[in-house]
């Protein structure tokens, strides 16, 4: 799935980027989920906390807060609930905004 997301942003239908690298205030929509290169856990373990937050492909996320140190970690906003997040470990979302 992920391969014909990237393909369709290179292709300029949306434009994806990583949840952990955008600004406070920043809202859209998760596109999918994508292993980065400095994990501290395994990616199925990672992916899988991912999704029992409810962080799936078509949720709506709002960086809602960030730290003050490091601006991390951050609180961001999934449909109705409010996850608190590393942005190393945000960087595995995939994200649009919203129109």
């Amino acid at each position: 799935m992920i391969p014909a997301v990237e393909h369709a942003a290179l292709a300029g239908s949306i434009e994806i980027h990583r949840l952990g690298r955008r600004p406070k205030g920043w809202s859209g929509y998760v596109t999918g989920l994508a292993p980065i290169a400095d994990l501290t856990i395994p990616w199925g373990e990672l992916e899988r906390r991912l999704l029992e937050m409810g962080i799936v492909e078509g949720a709506r996320v709002e960086l809602m807060h960030e730290g003050p140190i490091g601006r991390d970690p951050i609180a961001v906003r999934v449909d109705d609930a409010t996850v608190a997040l590393r942005r190393r470990d945000a960087d595995a979302i995939l994200v649009a905004a919203a129109e």
